[in-house]
């Protein structure tokens, strides 16, 4: 989801890809092993093994688990399980190793049914009343983001429903803070709880 001027979307959407790009692929297989404390509470395939505490990671793009790793490790992130967890992954080749292996796992897939009217209004349409960009813009129209060329924007079709209440709520009271520009931020602010959970419950089915 965003709330921005077209122009400046496009200069953000423009460096964004200009850094993405000169991302290191990483090795799939070799991250495999060097990602085993994170199975524990990631999953082996990427699939969270507690979804009401951590999100899943598989098929997210490797630039975007790259760089959350690098906030936790800078400070830029705080989570008393992730922070600690981010300060092993000790040279840049293990962290493109471990992020190129969670990306290359079989897609996260979406639980229940989209049947959240409300929820789907607000991913595809915004909240123009409030100033709210949809989320399709971003993220596209099956969460899927904008392509993997473009880590800015992650895949959030099929994350857990729990994990995205809790960013959105921490994004809109400044307990997460390293959204680039501040973009979620402005956007979490504008929406209520019940818009949270319905958009949430919507995203997660995708």
């Amino acid at each position: 989801m965003m709330i921005m001027k077209t122009g400046t979307l496009g200069v953000i959407l423009m460096a964004a890809l200009s850094a993405t790009q000169a991302l290191a692929a990483g090795d799939a297989a070799a991250g495999k092993d060097k990602a085993a404390l994170c199975q524990g509470c990631h999953g082996e395939a990427g699939i969270s093994v507690d979804p009401n505490t951590y999100p899943n990671l598989a098929g997210q793009f490797s630039g975007y688990i790259k760089k959350q790793i690098q906030d936790f490790q800078a400070g830029r992130r705080n989570n008393d399980t992730m922070s600690p967890m981010a300060a092993t992954v000790a040279t840049k080749e293990d962290l493109e190793d471990i992020a190129a292996y969670f990306s290359s796992q079989k897609p996260m897939k979406g639980v229940g049914g989209k049947n959240n009217p409300d929820g789907q209004k607000i991913f595809m349409e915004g909240v123009p009343e409030a100033g709210v960009y949809g989320c399709k813009n971003c993220h596209g129209e099956n969460g899927r983001g904008k392509g993997p060329d473009n880590h800015l924007f992650p895949v959030i079709g099929g994350q857990n429903k729990a994990y995205i209440v809790k960013q959105l709520k921490d994004l809109r009271d400044g307990n997460r803070t390293n959204d680039p520009a501040g973009m979620m931020n402005d956007i979490a602010k504008k929406l209520s709880d019940q818009q949270i959970d319905a958009v949430a419950d919507y995203a997660s089915s995708l």
